[in-house]
């Protein structure tokens, strides 16, 4: 890594989606925080020369992390990625949330380090909460200039997936900063087969001796017998026998993606938590009666194949669910880089 490279720091990191990005992007990330215990193997795992916090960011005193950057250097770009669950239209509990509150938390790094500039990850209802209302006028106030709120696709930024984002980006240099131009559009964007074509074929219970994440779900009976209904290539639940039907999916127009086909020649579904699950979304192999692995997800993530995950596979499957898109914030990171270097 070229110390020449501009500097960064990641607050809720994760697994690590976002600093692979950076560093893809030639940024140098000298100090992350993420309270994740598992998470925070993988990160560690994978970002060596990291300085590391496994705390919690509401008593990581910033300071700490002031003094970890390189003397004589000024912070380029701080990342804050707060978990998005709280905003989440799927959350039962939202607006009661306990997390709500935590991206506020960015604000007391902000005052310490200073950062040239800001870059903000969420779901798309984060801009209509007081919270993020409340985050604006104190970047205002610390002098900052900023987006309008946007909603991107993931697809639009070299992610073989769909997957809708809110960023904000917030700038205290004298040229304002500008949103990311898009690098892929729907002509040219990366496809299911693209991402995950060559990978051995599995069947359910299967795993490739290769490679320890990629590792086929074991079925039971009655689910293999559903997927064999379930025509190749983007098909879906509509099409099981009256006898095959869930029965909480009898007279139920919703949750249409369950037990669903991705396509390989479109991008894939957002991916979540549960997406080595089949009853958890359009999460079945194109062609293969079973749910996709880990390592499929992975690559649908834009995760490099040499990515160190630690924990068990359902461990895994959620890390790289909740991860920001590697190729994502690459993208957007090499925008935010001709910025910062003017």
């Amino acid at each position: 890594m070229d110390k020449s490279w501009p500097i960064a720091i990641d607050l809720f990191s994760g697994c690590g989606g976002v600093t692979e990005g950076l560093r893809q992007a030639r940024f140098r990330v000298v100090a992350a925080v993420d309270i994740d215990p598992i998470c925070s193997v993988t990160y560690k795992n994978n970002h060596k020369s990291v300085k590391f916090y496994n705390d919690d960011i509401r008593v990581v005193d910033p300071h700490k992390l002031a003094r970890v950057i390189p003397k004589g250097k000024e912070l380029d770009l701080l990342t804050v990625c707060a978990p998005c669950q709280p905003f989440s239209s799927q959350n039962r509990d939202k607006g009661h949330d306990l997390r709500t509150g935590l991206i506020l938390e960015a604000l007391k790094f902000i005052r310490i380090l200073n950062p040239k500039v800001i870059f903000f990850e969420n779901v798309p209802g984060l801009a209509e909460t007081d919270v993020f209302i409340e985050l604006q006028e104190e970047l205002h106030l610390y002098g900052y200039n900023t987006i309008e709120p946007l909603v991107i696709d993931a697809a639009d930024y070299g992610v073989p997936q769909r997957r809708p984002r809110f960023i904000y980006l917030a700038s205290r240099t004298p040229e304002p900063i500008t949103v990311p131009t898009p690098v892929t559009r729907l002509e040219n964007r990366i496809t299911v087969r693209d991402a995950i074509g060559d990978l051995k074929i599995l069947h359910s219970g299967e795993k490739d001796q290769d490679d320890s994440l990629h590792i086929a779900r074991k079925h039971k009976e009655i689910a293999l017998k559903r997927l064999s209904f379930i025509p190749k290539n983007g098909g879906s639940r509509s099409s099981l026998p009256d006898d095959l039907q869930l029965n909480c999916h009898k007279n139920h127009n919703g949750h249409k993606d369950v037990y669903g086909r991705m396509s390989w020649d479109t991008v894939a579904p957002t991916l979540t938590t549960g997406c080595t699950n089949i009853t958890r979304g359009r999460f079945a192999h194109p062609s293969e009666d079973r749910s996709i692995t880990v390592r499929e997800a992975a690559r649908l993530q834009t995760f490099p194949d040499n990515y160190k995950f630690h924990g068990k596979l359902e461990q895994i499957a959620t890390q790289v669910g909740n991860a920001v898109p590697v190729a994502m914030m690459k993208n957007i990171a090499c925008h935010i880089r001709k910025h910062v270097r003017g």
